[in-house]
């Protein structure tokens, strides 16, 4: 059995067919579970109805840190949406240097109200960092991040961020990028995670891993990166399938 831990679902472009059809693909490649990342308040609603009829997708609530646009939530208004069974986690959330330009105040800001909402729900974190090491590092601690863990998603820094954010309580989740051939530096780091501490995703439909790189990615896919680092840890698929597994169980539903 293998969770998709990180997926848009509610960004797929489906065309000709169905989230039926998607999910019955996931079941075929034995992914029984998945988590529905929330980007934004304003898709926030419909997503959550998209995922209604469906028990084995989990969900989060926050807004990503790559665009100042639509709602800005306040602590209240993120603990507030948080009540609710299927929401498991609070973001994405985080720093996006890579594509912001001038003022970043405002996204620093914003984390750490999602830092403090989580806390307030003991609910895990997701979060979203690029080009933005140090400052992502320095609020998880002043924020007292470690006190609700969580993960770090689509991983593709260097193991001196992987190692600092462990000791912060926070998983370590590695992406079809992972499968790329020029992700040599993430390669050597995937190499280092302690298996306890290891998640798998799609973050569909970005980022799709070979062989299916260059389509839109989807949940079923997720067994390519499984199936890619149990090779490159020289471990069994089947050993890595469950380990990630049980760390997405223990850190997101039981608590």
């Amino acid at each position: 059995m293998l969770v998709d831990s990180h997926c848009h679902l509610d960004l797929l472009q489906l065309e000709d067919e169905t989230l039926d059809n998607v999910l019955a693909e996931a079941r075929d490649a034995d992914v029984q579970q998945m988590l529905c990342v929330s980007v934004s308040l304003e898709r926030f609603p419909a997503m959550m109805e998209l995922i209604a009829p469906h028990p084995q997708i989990l969900a989060s609530v926050g807004v990503h840190p790559d665009g100042e646009e639509g709602e800005d939530p306040d602590e209240n208004r993120l603990v507030a949406l948080a009540d609710n069974a299927r929401i498991v986690a609070i973001g994405e959330t985080g720093l996006d240097y890579y594509r912001i330009e001038g003022d970043t105040g405002w996204q620093r800001e914003r984390f750490r109200r999602h830092i403090r909402a989580a806390r307030a729900v003991n609910k895990p974190l997701i979060v979203h960092t690029r080009a933005a090491k140090k400052d992502t590092l320095r609020i998880l601690k002043e924020e007292n991040a470690q006190e609700t863990g969580g993960v770090l998603h689509c991983f593709t820094e260097d193991w001196e961020m992987a190692r600092a954010a462990m000791n912060l309580n926070f998983h370590i989740s590695f992406s079809g990028i992972v499968t790329f051939k020029n992700a040599i530096e993430l390669k050597a780091v995937a190499k280092q995670v302690p298996a306890d501490r290891m998640l798998v995703e799609t973050d569909a439909p970005y980022l799709a891993p070979v062989p299916k790189r260059g389509k839109s990615n989807r949940p079923a896919y997720v067994r390519y990166v499984a199936e890619y680092l149990a090779e490159l840890r020289g471990e069994s698929f089947d050993d890595l399938a469950q380990t990630t597994t049980r760390n997405f169980e223990n850190l997101f539903i039981n608590r």
